[in-house]
């Protein structure tokens, strides 16, 4: 197989040395008559085998996910050194090959693919080089995503088995509690796992959570499809709020 660290390295040598894409210098590498790794490309935005799932920028995420880099996505740009190490490459770097690509005219899963397929570079880190790039060229503001509409999160860690965190939303007498006249509609569930709702008849909200512990989970809501950033400042309030009296209730 040739999906080692040590294989990885001496492609990437190759690349130093000759220039070519990461596709091209892994296909040169590979012994004659051995068959290139079979299994898939990471597609962008998913977790590598045995981590488990939550959601990524463009789909959602509060939580952490085990085996996730912290997402441009989520604040400031990560440092240049971070980057370098998980890359091979810079910001500035990683930008000026885009902008020579072509990348501000192209979609943000396009982008995201190319640097997986051509660059090497793993899901979640192509993920985040390309938020980053989009923020820098000016193609999305922070909680925006490319098709125009926002999204916030809010997160907390509460003293409660995943199991109860998950009744909190689906349990409609337990909701009423925290979520006193929300317009939220319970559209999925997977018991202490996660939660997809309508928020005002648009599906929009994602809950996840992260066991921590036997009697302690990490919480994790996103709230997308927002139309304005204005809307959004109200509605990351509003769930930072709710999410505090949420841990005081289940506590309690």
């Amino acid at each position: 197989m040739t999906s080692s660290k040590s294989f990885k390295s001496r492609v990437r040598t190759r690349m130093a040395k000759t220039g070519e894409s990461y596709a091209a210098a892994r296909r040169n590498l590979v012994p004659a008559g051995e068959p290139a790794d079979s299994r898939p490309v990471p597609v962008p935005g998913t977790p590598a085998a045995g981590e488990r799932a939550a959601v990524p920028e463009e789909r959602g995420a509060a939580a952490p996910v085990p085996g996730e880099p912290p997402v441009a996505a989520r604040g400031a740009m990560l440092p240049d050194d971070v980057v370098v190490a998980r890359t091979g490459r810079s910001h500035d770097e990683w930008f000026a090959l885009l902008d020579g690509w072509g990348a501000t005219a192209r979609p943000h899963g396009e982008i995201a693919r190319w640097l997986v397929e051509e660059h090497g570079v793993g899901g979640w880190w192509a993920q985040s080089v390309t938020v980053s790039y989009e923020r820098a060229r000016g193609l999305r503001a922070a909680g925006q995503s490319r098709g125009g509409d926002f999204s916030v999160g809010a997160s907390k860690t509460v003293d409660a088995p995943a199991e109860r965190v998950i009744e909190a939303f689906t349990d409609e007498d337990l909701r009423a509690r925290w979520l006193p006249d929300a317009p939220l509609e319970i559209r999925t569930s997977r018991p202490g796992r996660s939660v997809t709702a309508n928020w005002e008849g648009r599906a929009a909200v994602t809950v996840g959570v992260v066991v921590k512990g036997e009697r302690k989970t990490q919480l994790g809501i996103q709230h997308g499809k927002i139309p304005d950033a204005a809307a959004a400042a109200e509605l990351k309030a509003y769930w930072r709020e709710r999410v505090t009296v949420l841990k005081k209730l289940l506590e309690s």
